[in-house]
């Protein structure tokens, strides 16, 4: 347990250390790529919460969590990466 612990703060801070160096012009494509990704995850929750082989009513809520949580992050991901290259769309005479 304390080196699955270790193993995530560690990854927390390597993720955050890694993110903040990142140029603003490389965001948006290792977003895109990022939410690719991700997508793996939704497939990962779906079989988790259908083909658990115990059939257990608790492994069932936290897989249909699972789907939630990824289908989450996949859809926010994709709306900041539109709102991302929003940003460097010329702007249209008479709007703000």
């Amino acid at each position: 347990m304390a080196l699955l612990l270790f193993t995530f703060v560690l990854a927390i801070f390597l993720g955050f250390e890694l993110i903040s160096k990142v140029p603003s012009q490389l965001h948006t494509p290792l977003m895109s790529g990022s939410n690719a990704i991700s997508g793996i995850t939704i497939v990962g929750a779906i079989l988790a919460a259908g083909l658990l082989e115990d059939g257990s009513a608790f492994g069932t809520v936290l897989g249909v969590l699972a789907v939630i949580a990824a289908t989450i992050n996949v859809v926010g991901g994709y709306v900041v990466t539109d709102r991302m290259l929003g940003m460097f769309k010329p702007k249209e005479k008479g709007k703000p």
